[in-house]
């Protein structure tokens, strides 16, 4: 049983169990240990039927009952077939706890469907750790501050929170291939500090760096989720796709500044539409009503003067204190002075407002006017352009009429060899259609045929690209989980190597082999043994009928004949007894052993310490009572 205990008890501590260094089988369990073991082995399992429980138990012995019985409960809710109760965790025996332990390690996860189910790595180990953590946590009771142990005053203490403020950090380019010089300089390390020292304080550095991390994790994915779409379907690659979006989202800004602004500065009506943003803003600033400065309060214009004259003061003339400046109004006075003008300020601000709507109202209109204005001159023009062309064709045919007959012949003439020219043409273009026709027949399969292969080959791409990502997830869960099981590695004792633990395996193999074929050579002799007694018994039994019908046959005639007939009949009986003795005898010694056998398993249930607990628990609840009656009188 040593080796069953050392494993499960292994089973234990990953589950979560601080089973101590020196407890090396289940007989050295106390009842905390047992208690914290059931739950961590119920949490891992299915946490809702743990959800209730803490692993530390309680002082008081009514609310032991009630956990015992909880457990017993959630024990077998999930399944334990023998029967349970809160004396089995409170006054527990060494064959009831190694089965229920041995019951719910079988029901752990197994480490394939943890890694299976579960991301692998540091991370994910943190994760989980972060997780129990919380959940033990939250199953922890609450317990008032004056009450609270130096354990809870740390897990419930009230610690000073900060607000989640997030900083924006300058990282170094990865690739320096496109960066200038001076950047590259600056990113080196002699001005650019790192990111964690970049923060103003430290409570933000977290929170920095998890945003930095998450808004390249969502650009990222965002690029890759838009080149697989749209950016494998554009033909292009990665640099050309980029440089026309950036295009794009430039001509898009340029059309929504030009709307926002509602007219055109003087100095751009002479730029092509398709300017860049950069020139407009250009323009703007150029051309743009130049806004003046206002005239500013005397309190400014007194601010400025102060601090121009402190800093056009000579060097050997010290600044002049505001102690040696002679007051001439009071606070309130000027306080009051600030008031006022702060009230004008804002009076002439609204006023300067209301101005600004109504100018922007009437640009509006004078822009819908123009457009309709434009519209109107443009059908103008169009219409004079086409009455233009009428005018023209009537003019020559007025000046056709006087020598009508001879323009007539000369316009059928005209029209004959116009006519007989198209003909020529016409069988002209009909010869080099043909081949034109056939070759355009051509062209235009094998673009069919390139466009399908084109096609094809976009989704090869397509695909190869998934199972690129693909290999590059397992890739990456592969190695997380190779991290992982090197951490394990790491952590497991050094003393003792794998070649042990497999010799040990062997061994325990081996002689459950042995015991297998002893048992068998045994139930072998055993069948023998009884198939001889079988032939045996038979035998005697037809040998005492032959010469009890011999026997009895001269025992008429002869009188010491009858007397052997009776010794013989006194020996069988004689016999018979022997026999049903040596079987009672062997049925008693089996009973004897299972007798021995019962008496082992009732000394390893430790019935006399648990009457022992069960007293000691019995004055604790009888003290606790005579406590709540003795509150109960006094008030």
């Amino acid at each position: 049983m040593e080796e069953v205990d050392k494993i499960l008890i292994r089973s234990l501590r990953l589950a979560g169990t601080a089973v101590p260094a020196e407890v090396q089988t289940l007989r050295e369990f106390s009842t905390e240990l047992i208690v914290e073991s059931v739950v961590r082995c119920l949490r891992v399992i299915s946490p809702s039927l743990a959800s209730g429980f803490s692993p530390l138990l309680p002082p008081g012995m009514s609310a032991r009952f009630r956990m015992g019985m909880g457990l017993a409960q959630a024990c077998t809710e999930l399944g334990y077939p023998r029967e349970l109760g809160y004396q089995s965790f409170l006054y527990s025996s060494e064959p009831d706890i190694r089965h229920l332990l041995m019951f719910l390690a079988e029901r752990l996860p197994r480490d394939a469907a943890e890694d299976a189910d579960q991301p692998a790595g540091e991370p994910a180990v943190l994760r989980r750790a972060i997780a129990s953590r919380i959940k033990e946590q939250l199953a922890m009771p609450w317990v008032p501050p004056a009450c609270r142990i130096p354990r809870l005053q740390r897990a419930q203490g009230s610690l000073p929170l900060d607000r989640f403020h997030a900083q924006r950090l300058v990282l170094p380019d990865a690739d320096a291939t496109g960066v200038p010089k001076e950047v590259r300089e600056f990113q080196g390390g002699r001005f650019l500090p790192p990111a964690p020292v970049q923060p103003a304080l430290r409570p933000w550095r977290v929170a920095s760096l998890l945003e930095s991390h998450a808004a390249e994790l969502s650009a990222r994915q965002e690029w890759e989720a838009e080149w697989k779409g749209p950016g494998l379907a554009s033909r292009l690659s990665p640099e050309e796709y980029q440089r026309g979006k950036r295009q794009r989202l430039q001509r898009r800004l340029v059309e929504q500044l030009r709307q926002s602004w509602g007219r055109v500065a003087p100095s751009e009506q002479g730029l092509p539409g398709a300017q860049d943003l950069g020139e407009l803003l250009h323009s703007w600033r150029a051309g743009g009503p130049h806004i003046p400065a206002g005239k500013g309060s005397r309190f400014t214009h007194a601010e400025r003067f102060t601090f121009r004259q402190e800093t056009e003061a000579p060097v050997g003339q010290a600044p002049v204190t505001d102690a040696l400046l002679p007051s001439k109004r009071s606070e309130q006075d000027v306080q009051a002075a600030r008031e006022e003008e702060a009230a004008a300020l804002q009076q002439q601000l609204d006023q300067l407002g209301r101005a600004i709507e109504e100018v922007g109202a009437h640009m509006k209109k004078l822009n819908l006017s123009l457009g309709q204005v434009e519209a109107e001159i443009r059908e103008s023009q169009l219409g004079a352009a086409e009455r233009e062309q009428l005018m023209r064709v009537k003019k020559r045919a007025v000046d056709l009429l006087p020598d009508a007959q001879v323009n007539l012949a000369k316009l059928q003439l005209v029209v004959e060899n116009s006519a007989q020219r198209v003909i020529n043409l016409a069988g002209q273009w009909e010869k080099h259609r043909v081949p034109l026709i056939a070759e355009y027949r051509q062209l235009k399969k094998l673009h069919d045929r390139r466009e399908l292969e084109s096609s094809r080959q976009l989704l090869e791409i397509k695909d190869l690209h998934q199972r690129i990502c693909g290999a590059a997830d397992e890739a990456k869960r592969k190695e997380e989980l190779y991290k992982q099981l090197v951490m394990e590695l790491e952590n497991l004792p050094k003393d003792v190597s794998r070649s042990a633990y497999t010799q040990r395996i062997l061994e325990i193999v081996g002689n459950i082999r042995k015991q297998k074929e002893e048992i068998t050579k045994i139930l072998a002799d055993t069948k023998e043994l009884q198939k001889e007694i079988n032939s045996l018994s038979g035998k005697l039994d037809r040998t005492f009928a032959v010469t009890d019908e011999l026997v009895f046959k001269d025992a008429k005639k002869d009188e010491d004949v009858r007397k052997a007939y009776k010794y013989l009949a006194a020996l069988h009986e004689n016999c018979s007894q022997l026999i049903q003795t040596i079987e009672d005898t062997g049925t008693i010694m089996r009973e004897i052993r299972d007798l021995e056998e019962q008496i082992e398993t009732e000394t390893g249930k430790k019935t006399l310490s648990n009457l022992e607990k069960i007293l000691e628990d019995y004055k604790a609840i009888r003290h606790e009572n005579a406590g709540l009656l003795g509150r109960i009188r006094e008030t």
